[in-house]
């Protein structure tokens, strides 16, 4: 009897170690499972750097200032950068002509752009986008003694100014039929040209718009609506999917943290 007792106590034992480490082995196996899992959602294959282009003349989102590129396109891109964990290629952001961007994204060479470059379906067949980041649309600015212009159906057989390559441009295009659209490379000889005479008004991204008429042309005012809300994306050039990603969450990262509310608040003043 006492044999069978020592026997059944020793099956017992055993059973119970089997128990104890078939449930070590799940939990380590989940464990492990649950990091690998955590660290493909987290990690990306990033260069060590990336070329940067932007505008020089985009107020308040790129200009020069003492010699310095500064605006909120600028000290937000910085801020990815650091938060995805890559560096701007050589320490700097290169300038071009907004309409040398997207060619320069499509030709590799430049990997990352942020300007102000609204998204659209046409150019998203050429380059990839990230979320966006800012809520645009476009806006007419005409000389304060004028009292003709007061949509964009005053425009007709009028002479708008715009900048070249952008969707102020394609829109002016697409809506007006008799009207001379004088699209020039640099902003300002957009706002020149209406206020020596040569344009009877422009039409550009209303953010800029207003920041000019409020801080540099008197003689301006704005008018009618706000036309063709869009959205501005950061662009990047195809074939970099972990970049696009990458990029996505350090912004969401910065919205969540408050960062991006502090760059906005600087360049804007708060969006209450």
């Amino acid at each position: 009897m006492k044999k069978n007792k020592w026997s059944l106590l020793i099956m017992v034992s055993a059973f119970l170690i089997i128990l104890v480490a078939c449930g070590t082995s799940e939990e380590d196996s989940a464990s492990g499972e649950g990091e690998d899992n955590a660290n493909d959602e987290a990690s990306y294959d990033l260069e060590d750097s990336y070329t940067v282009v932007s505008d020089n003349s985009f107020v308040p989102f790129e200009f020069v200032e003492d010699g310095e590129l500064t605006g909120f396109d600028i000290e937000l891109i910085k801020a990815i950068a650091d938060e995805a964990g890559f560096e701007i290629e050589g320490g700097e952001i290169q300038t071009t002509n907004f309409d040398g961007i997207i060619p320069g994204l499509q030709t590799q060479q430049f990997d990352i752009a942020i300007a102000g470059i609204s998204i659209t379906e046409e150019r998203k067949q050429v380059i990839d986008y990230s979320e966006p980041y800012y809520e645009s649309g476009l806006k007419i600015g005409v000389s304060a003694d004028n009292e003709d212009i007061n949509s964009i159906e005053d425009l007709e057989g009028k002479t708008v100014a715009t900048r070249m390559g952008s969707t102020s441009a394609d829109f002016l295009e697409e809506n007006l039929e008799d009207a001379t659209i004088n699209q020039f490379e640099q902003l300002d000889q957009v706002y020149l040209a209406v206020e020596n005479g040569s344009a009877d008004a422009v039409m550009y991204d209303a953010p800029n718009v207003d920041y000019y008429i409020s801080t540099t042309g008197d003689g301006l005012k704005s008018v009618g609506d706000l036309y063709q809300a869009e959205n501005y994306g950061i662009a990047i050039a195809k074939g970099n999917e972990d970049l696009v990603a990458a990029i996505n969450d350090a912004l969401a990262t910065l919205k969540e943290n408050g960062t991006y509310d502090e760059i906005y608040n600087k360049w804007f003043g708060s969006a209450e």
